[in-house]
């Protein structure tokens, strides 16, 4: 369990973040056309995990924002924007954002996806969404970065993380 805090007040996670230098959780999540993808579907292909409460927040919205104006001048990487939020909301938001560069998902139907990668919420106002977090895979899909951002609130790290892809 990692505790993190909304607007100073502490919450609790279901579990860590996986480690780097292991093989990441596989998924099932669903896409905006409301196809199922799992990370199969991005092997060969370095692969960033932008994960967040709701994209109806205004840092959740900024993460996509910024990733997607990063992702267009990434060559081999995927990143995958990845909440509860359901599929039409995320398609809402990218559409009406103009964003073309970045994979919305949603872990609405069962939360699996956060139980593996342990950041579901387990208390707290927040309880039942994603600990705004960041996961880099490599190509093969060993995990070479985490941060799991300390105050909710708070924007994560994009420089560390892109960093972690120009150096794998």
């Amino acid at each position: 369990m990692a505790t993190v805090t909304l607007k100073g007040s502490p919450i609790n996670t279901s579990g860590n973040l996986p480690k780097v230098g292991t093989k990441a959780p596989d998924f099932l999540l669903t896409a905006t056309d409301l196809s199922v993808k799992s990370l199969t579907n991005y092997k060969g292909s370095k692969v960033v995990l932008n994960i967040f409460p709701s994209v109806d927040t205004g840092t959740c919205a900024q993460s996509v924002r910024e990733f997607n104006r990063e992702a267009g001048e990434l060559e081999n990487t995927k990143v995958l924007c990845i909440s509860h939020d359901l599929p039409f909301a995320h398609a809402r938001f990218c559409g009406a954002e103009g964003l073309d560069n970045v994979i919305s998902l949603s872990d609405y139907k069962d939360g699996s996806f956060g139980r593996a990668y342990g950041l579901n919420f387990v208390d707290g106002p927040l309880e039942g969404l994603h600990s705004r977090s960041v996961v880099v895979l490599d190509e093969n899909g060993t995990v070479i970065y985490t941060e799991q951002v300390g105050e909710t609130v708070d924007e994560p790290n994009y420089k560390a993380a892109l960093d972690a892809l120009y150096n794998a």
